[in-house]
């Protein structure tokens, strides 16, 4: 076992092997691993993405992303930035959205990611939780660890049915425990967490959030679970399972992952707790995905010039906009 420190300021012992992990599933057990998700939160399908794939996801982000000197969406706060290296030459600020990187320069690292993303068992998992087929809203792709600070997706965003969105977690490497293991906390998605709006607004007041957090996982007693991944495990979770990674204590090691939300093929997408948001949606190997800023509209690449050129002005205005909409 591996010792290291939870969000909650405890120190917790996680698996550093298969062998010492807990309960697992394959896609043979589908209908138990959909039954063990609805009452824990969260679980892991091994072998969900196929060693090749994984494998054509790393090598087209390590030969083409990497090398890759434009503006492109991150993760933490949505903004374009450019690559931002640490020490070991791991990027630091996760890609948001990989569906929309510009097919000229990136079109072969997105078709790998989304083959992943889409991979055949997902789907299958995905359909005996939501009883019909999913469609994909938001990605991400990480290789180093940003340490994401613990949350529910909900909070940001959902299914217009509060809940009913699914998330899943790729290892595209095997992930060691000190490399910034994703976390869950079981059985936190029962429990209802206050809106976002007013006192806890993203906008203005996203750190109360972050601390609301922290106080109900000590006030309920929850416990961190770092599940051991290795390359082609998914890890699934629901919107309100309080998630996130956990800090590195091991910085030689990456951890090239993706992310992938997902909500029921006929609902419409929740954001911020406030308000429908149409997709953009285009059909990839008959899943519905949504492009929000596909780079390959002119109209999103002239957005990006505007938020490069004036990044403060520009971000300011959209966090008024994000206070005016969470306060309706």
């Amino acid at each position: 076992m591996f010792s290291i420190t939870a969000p909650g300021g405890n120190e917790i012992q996680i698996p550093a092997t298969l062998q010492e992990d807990k309960q697992y599933f394959t896609i043979a057990q589908v209908k138990e691993a959909a039954e063990y998700y609805r009452e824990n939160g969260y679980v892991v399908l091994r072998g969900g993405v196929s060693p090749e794939v994984c494998k054509a996801v790393r090598q087209e982000f390590e030969q083409k992303v990497k090398n890759y000197d434009g503006f492109l969406y991150r993760q933490t706060g949505g903004n374009p930035e450019k690559h931002r290296l640490n020490d070991k030459g791991f990027v630091m600020n996760p890609i948001l959205n990989v569906q929309d990187v510009p097919t000229r320069s990136l079109g072969d690292f997105r078709g790998a990611a989304l083959k992943a993303i889409c991979a055949e068992q997902v789907g299958t998992f995905l359909q005996e939780v939501f009883g019909e087929p999913a469609k994909v809203v938001q990605t991400m792709y990480f290789e180093g660890n940003s340490e994401t600070w613990a949350h529910q997706d909900t909070y940001y965003l959902d299914s217009e049915k509060v809940g009913d969105m699914a998330a899943a977690w790729y290892a595209v490497e095997d992930i060691q425990p000190g490399a910034g293991r994703f976390f869950v906390y079981p059985g936190s998605h029962k429990i209802d967490l206050a809106k976002n709006g007013g006192d806890f607004d993203v906008a203005f007041n996203h750190a109360r959030y972050k601390t609301l957090i922290i106080d109900v996982i000590n006030k309920n007693g929850l416990i961190c679970t770092a599940p051991c991944l290795r390359e082609g495990d998914v890890l699934f979770w629901n919107a309100k399972t309080i998630h996130g990674s956990l800090k590195t204590t091991q910085p030689s090691f990456s951890r090239s992952s993706l992310t992938a939300h997902f909500i029921p093929e006929s609902h419409r997408f929740l954001q911020f707790q406030s308000r429908i948001k149409p997709l953009k949606n285009k059909d990839i190997m008959g899943w519905q995905v949504n492009h929000p800023k596909s780079l390959d509209r002119l109209g999103s690449r002239l957005v990006l010039a505007v938020e490069t050129s004036f990044p403060k002005a520009f971000q300011f205005a959209k966090w008024l906009a994000v206070k005016a909409l969470v306060t309706r």
